[in-house]
C-alpha cells in the first residue's frame, strides 16, 4: 500500500489496514473471495466487483457496525478513501464529535458519507440522488440502520446541485460535500484520451453507473456549477467542498475562486492503497480557520526534522577511552562524543557555548559566522602556494633588509611541510600578494556585511595562529552564516548527535557541517587505531567499519 503513510493521521487504517484472514475467518461471505498467496498472504482481487463490494460490506460492518446493500451496477465506494474525506470536513468545522449539518450532493446507492458522518459524530445530513436506482439504495440504507433521524434522501431533478435543493430549506449548514462525475464521455472513462500511456492500468474496477462517473464537461464543470451555486447561496453554508479525481482540475477551479474574490480557500491530497484524490473547499466566512494544504504541512515538517547521525557504541566507547588527550574527563560516552565535538566545532571556528538541556542530553548553540569545513585541504595548499609566490623585498644599499620585508628569507622553501608550517602561522594575504598592515580594514569588513555566503572571504587568521583574535566590528557582527543547536543524546550504547536549524542563509551549510563533524569523528578514531594520520581517501574502509 504505497500510499497509505500519507493517509489522513486519524485515518484508523492508516497504520492499522484490514486484516484479510481474520475478517475472513469471520464473515463468511467475504472468505469466498480471499485468496491466499504462496507465501501465505491473504489476498483480494480488486477487479472482481463482486469481492470490492463484499470487502466494503464487511469494514463497515466490522469498524463503524453499519449494514449496507449495494447493487453491482452502481458505485461501490472504498471506506478509507470516504473515511479521508470525512476526516478532512472534520478539520474544516472544527466538528469531531460535535453535532453539524451537511449537505451530500449525490450520495449515491451506499450513502456512504451520510453514513459514516452520522455513526461516527451523530451529523445531521441532507443527501440528495438523481438516479431512481441509487435514490432506493440510500433510503433502504438508512432505513435499515436506524438512522432516518439524521439523515434525509430526497430525489432531485437531473442537474440539480445546491440551489434547487435549498429552495424550500431555511437552515444554514455548516458544509456540503461532493464526489462528482470525473469524466465527460466514454472515451475518457476508459481512459482512451486522458491517462498518460506509460501509466498502468487501474488496479481496481469501475462499476459506476453514467451518472455517478459521467457529466457534461467533466468534473471541471461540474465542480464550477457548485461553485456558481456557492455564490448565490454564499453564507447559507460555511464551507463549499468537493473530491477531485484528477490534480489538473484543482489549480483551474482555484484560479476560478480566486477570481469571484472568494475570501477562504483551501485544498487537500487524499492518500489510499495505490489511489490519489484531491479535494478543494472554499468558504464565505472570514472566522473560519482554514487548515494548511499538505504541501505546507509536509514543508513545516521536513523544516523541524533535524539533520541526524549515530556513533556506534565500539566507536563512542574509543572516544570516551581516548577523551583525556584532549584534557578532559567526562563521565560518560555522551559527554566524551560532545567534548570531542566541541574541541573539532574550535578547531574550525564555529562559535559555540553550553545551553540548557534535558536531564539525559548535552547542547550546545552554534553560530557559523564563516564556511571553514569545506575544502579545509585545499585552502591550506593554496594558502601556502600563495606564501611561496610573495615578491621578496629588493635590499637596501647597505645590505640590511628592508623594514617590514614581506617574508625572512628561509620562508620561500619549495618543501612542502615548511611551507604548511607558513600558513599555519602566518596571516593569509591580501589577493595582490601583499599582507594587509592592519588586522582589519574597514571597507573590508563593510564589503563583508554584503557578499554572499558563496562569495565571503576567509577570515584575516587560519587555523594555529598565535596572533590574538580580532574582535568583530559592528558591521561584521549581525554577519552569520547560519544558527543551529546541536543535541548529544545517549541511547542504550550509541550516541545519537542531532543538529536542528535555528535561522540563516541556507540550510545546506548546515548538512555540510553535519557531514564534517560526523567524519571527523570517524577520521579520530581510527586515527587511534591505525597510529598513522590518513587522508580522507585512505580511511575508507575504516570510516566503512565503524558504520557497521
Amino acid at each position: 500500500m504505497a500510499l497509505n503513510k500519507s493517509m489522513h493521521p486519524r485515518n484508523r487504517y492508516k497504520d492499522k489496514p484490514p486484516d484479510f484472514t481474520y475478517l475472513a475467518s469471520k464473515y463468511p461471505d467475504f472468505q469466498k473471495h480471499v485468496q491466499t498467496s504462496l507465501v501465505g498472504r491473504a489476498t483480494v482481487n480488486f477487479k472482481d466487483p463482486e469481492a470490492v463490494r463484499a470487502l466494503t460490506c464487511t469494514l463497515l460492518k466490522e469498524d463503524f457496525g453499519l449494514t449496507i446493500d449495494v447493487p453491482l451496477e452502481r458505485l461501490i465506494p472504498t471506506v478509507p478513501l470516504r473515511l479521508n474525506y470525512i476526516h478532512w470536513v472534520e478539520d474544516l468545522t472544527g466538528g469531531q464529535g460535535s453535532p453539524r449539518s451537511g449537505i451530500d450532493i449525490g450520495t449515491g446507492a451506499s450513502c456512504i458519507y451520510p453514513l459514516l458522518g452520522a455513526s461516527m459524530n451523530g451529523w445531521y445530513f441532507l443527501a440528495t440522488e438523481v438516479d431512481d436506482i441509487c435514490y432506493n439504495y440510500a433510503k433502504k440504507n438508512v432505513e435499515q440502520n436506524n438512522m432516518a433521524d439524521l439523515i434525509k434522501v430526497v430525489k432531485v431533478p437531473q442537474k440539480t446541485l445546491l440551489m434547487d435543493a435549498l429552495r424550500e430549506e431555511s437552515i444554514v449548514y455548516d458544509f456540503c460535500m461532493c464526489n462528482p462525475p470525473f469524466f465527460a464521455n466514454q472515451l475518457e472513462a476508459k481512459g482512451v484520451n486522458s491517462r498518460n500511456s506509460r501509466r498502468p492500468p487501474p488496479s481496481s474496477v469501475n462499476t459506476g453507473g453514467a451518472t455517478e462517473i459521467m457529466a457534461e464537461g467533466g468534473e471541471l464543470e461540474f465542480v464550477k456549477r457548485i461553485i456558481h451555486d456557492s455564490l448565490q447561496l454564499k453564507r447559507r453554508l460555511r464551507w463549499y467542498s468537493c473530491m477531485l479525481g484528477k490534480k489538473c482540475s484543482l489549480a483551474p477551479l482555484k484560479e476560478e475562486l480566486r477570481k469571484q474574490g472568494v475570501p477562504k480557500v483551501t485544498h487537500t491530497e487524499f492518500c489510499q492503497g495505490r489511489t490519489m484524490r484531491w479535494a478543494l473547499a472554499w468558504s464565505f466566512y472570514e472566522d473560519v480557520t482554514v487548515p494548511s494544504p499538505p504541501c505546507k504541512k509536509r514543508k513545516l515538517e521536513k523544516a523541524r526534522r533535524p539533520l541526524t547521525f549515530t556513533v556506534q557504541g565500539p566507536t563512542a566507547a574509543e572516544l570516551h577511552a581516548q577523551a583525556a588527550s584532549i584534557g578532559r574527563a567526562p563521565a560518560t560516552p555522551a559527554e566524551s562524543v560532545a567534548a570531542w565535538l566541541e574541541k573539532i566545532l574550535t578547531d574550525l571556528k564555529v562559535l559555540h557555548k553550553r545551553v540548557p538541556s534535558g536531564d539525559s542530553e548535552l547542547s550546545l548553540l552554534l553560530t557559523a559566522v564563516e564556511n571553514t569545513w569545506v575544502h579545509v585541504r585545499q585552502k591550506r595548499r593554496e594558502q601556502g602556494r600563495q606564501l611561496r609566490e610573495l615578491p621578496r623585498a629588493q635590499p637596501l644599499p647597505g645590505g640590511s633588509p628592508q623594514p617590514g620585508s614581506a617574508l625572512a628569507p628561509a620562508s620561500t622553501s619549495t618543501d612542502d611541510g615548511s611551507a604548511q608550517a607558513a600558513a599555519d602561522d602566518a596571516p593569509e594575504p591580501h589577493g595582490d600578494g601583499k599582507k594587509p598592515d592592519r588586522p582589519q580594514e574597514p571597507e573590508r569588513g563593510a564589503r563583508d556585511c554584503t557578499e554572499s555566503p558563496s562569495t565571503a572571504t576567509p577570515s584575516a587568521h587560519v587555523r594555529g595562529a598565535s596572533s590574538p583574535k580580532v574582535s568583530l566590528g559592528p558591521c561584521l557582527a549581525p554577519c552569520f552564516l547560519f544558527k543551529c543547536l546541536l543535541n548529544v543524546t545517549l541511547e542504550e550504547s550509541n550516541v545519537v548527535v542531532e543538529m536542528h536549524w535555528v535561522e540563516g542563509q541556507n540550510k545546506d551549510l548546515m548538512n555540510q557541517l553535519c557531514t564534517c563533524l560526523k567524519n571527523f569523528l570517524l577520521r579520530q578514531v581510527a586515527h587511534m587505531k591505525t597510529g598513522v594520520f590518513m587522508p580522507f581517501g585512505r580511511w575508507k574502509g575504516i570510516y566503512c567499519e565503524l558504520l557497521r
